[in-house]
């Protein structure tokens, strides 16, 4: 095909022409993408530095999801320990009102004097509540002298446990009234175990140093009978002569005994006297009962061996209950202050990562006074469970209420270490979202149009498209004035 030769008029429109519509293209791409710089092309520093921008803001965006689940499970940690210090907080109110509480049960006893008599030693004794199993005796009367020791002396020496092992096969009886003990002698019998076995039935059994010889006491003075093949041998088959029972005084009155039970170390503060209208009035200061031993079967102190019980205060036991089912609920509630699968009060770390190169990251975890990773428990905490006579006392109310007080001071300061831990994190998350706000408009600056600019720059380039146009179509019209030749 042959050229087509132009003229320069119509030449010089065309350009113009595809100049203008390349503009155009341009501007409607900005004003479509919202973009000045759609690609390396358009300009490679502002294009590369966008994008570096943008990619640093995507990454810190990436942060912040293990920020918030890092904030929910410190706030999870947080409600485990507000409800926690609210337990220990009724478990406090529990023993106050436990050491408030002065319900003990008490019993008044008449004192019958004629029972009681001066001829020998009377007693009441106390065991159980808070005495404990070993009794302890009150003398009834006035003693004024001791007894003398009924004794019986053996003729056959005893150098050493072999020569006791001689008598194997034979058994050794003592009787004293209606106290009556046995000791079968065996090929393995050795006389500690003797002086063992006879010292729990009131006798002391001891071998003579320069004889050997076995000699038996009974420090109460009654008289007591050897009897048994053992005895024959050993030579203790008599009865003791020499013992002589206590000689005792008068009754003791009830003021005197009052006097004598409240000032008992092994009493004080277990039980408390009173007079109450000429009875011995017994106040039972436990949650458990208490038995009275010297109470007649109708009901009055005579020395005789009646008992009778004296119940405990229910209150403070039920209290006890109270206390435990809560301390119960205190190790539930820690374990259950857990978030996506971390739990704080449970001694687990959590580890949160600030910055996209992980150069800074925070670790946290419950710690003790001396800064080493710990769980939040009763075992932590030092809260033990109650026994029913922890509460007898109100110094043992009061050292259990210490112990609250301690843990309660415990839980307070992690609760504000759990505290400024979230304030970090959350410092942290409202920085990297204004880090991200940031870059990204950093990028944007760098890349976006001015969507007002561009659409004036396309009106503009419309407008010159038309008269660009008309201009070309004028310069055809003056190369078509030749055919008006023909």
């Amino acid at each position: 095909m042959a050229d087509v030769n132009l003229s320069k008029a119509v030449r010089s429109n065309l350009l113009s022409l595809q100049s203008t519509a390349s503009s155009m293209a341009k501007t409607q791409e900005r004003l479509a993408t919202g973009l000045k710089v759609n690609s390396a092309l358009d300009n490679p520093t502002n294009f590369f530095t966008a994008a570096s921008l943008n990619s640093r803001a995507s990454d810190m965006a990436s942060l912040l999801d293990s920020m918030s689940n890092g904030i929910k499970t410190i706030e999870a940690a947080d409600n485990g320990l507000s409800s926690i210090t609210k337990t220990v907080e009724s478990m406090q109110s529990t023993l106050r009102q436990a050491r408030q509480d002065k319900s003990f049960k008490t019993t008044s006893y008449a004192v019958d004097s004629t029972t009681i008599g001066t001829s020998s030693v009377k007693t009441l004794s106390f065991e159980g509540g808070a005495v404990g199993s070993s009794p302890v005796s009150i003398n009834l009367n006035t003693t004024s002298s001791a007894a003398t020791p009924a004794t019986v002396a053996g003729s056959v020496a005893v150098a050493d446990d072999t020569a006791l092992q001689a008598f194997a096969g034979q058994t050794l009886t003592l009787t004293s009234g209606t106290n009556t003990t046995s000791f079968a002698i065996t090929n393995t019998s050795t006389k500690a175990e003797l002086e063992t076995a006879l010292s729990s039935a009131g006798f002391t059994a001891a071998f003579d140093s320069g004889t050997n010889e076995l000699g038996i006491t009974r420090a109460d003075g009654a008289n007591f009978t050897g009897s048994g093949a053992a005895a024959t041998s050993l030579g203790v088959a008599t009865t003791s002569t020499d013992g002589v029972a206590a000689v005792t005084g008068a009754v003791k009155t009830v003021d005197a005994l009052v006097t004598e039970i409240n000032g008992n170390s092994s009493l004080k503060d277990k039980i408390r006297a009173s007079n109450d209208n000429g009875k011995l009035r017994i106040e039972n200061l436990s949650t458990e009962s208490l038995e009275v031993t010297g109470v007649g079967s109708d009901g009055e102190v005579d020395g005789t061996a009646g008992t009778s019980e004296i119940g405990g205060n229910e209150v403070r036991k039920n209290l006890a209950k109270q206390f435990n089912e809560l301390r119960d609920q205190l190790d539930k509630l820690a374990d259950d202050a857990s978030f996506n699968g971390i739990n704080l009060l449970r001694g687990d770390k959590l580890k949160l990562t600030f910055n996209e190169t992980g150069t800074s990251t925070i670790d946290i975890q419950a710690k003790d006074s001396d800064g080493d990773a710990t769980s939040i428990n009763n075992t932590s905490l030092g809260i033990t469970s109650v026994q029913d006579s922890d509460l007898d006392s109100d110094a043992s109310i009061d050292a259990k209420l210490g112990k609250l007080g301690d843990a309660l001071g415990t839980l307070r300061s992690q609760s504000s270490a759990f505290g400024s831990n979230l304030s970090i994190v959350q410092n942290r998350q409202d920085f990297t979202k204004n880090m991200i706000n940031t870059l990204e408009t950093g990028a944007a600056n760098l890349t976006l149009a001015d969507t007002n600019e561009e659409a004036a720059n396309l009106l503009a380039l419309q407008t010159r498209q038309q008269l660009s146009s008309t201009a070309l179509s004028m310069a055809s019209q003056a190369d078509q004035a030749v055919l008006r030749l023909f």
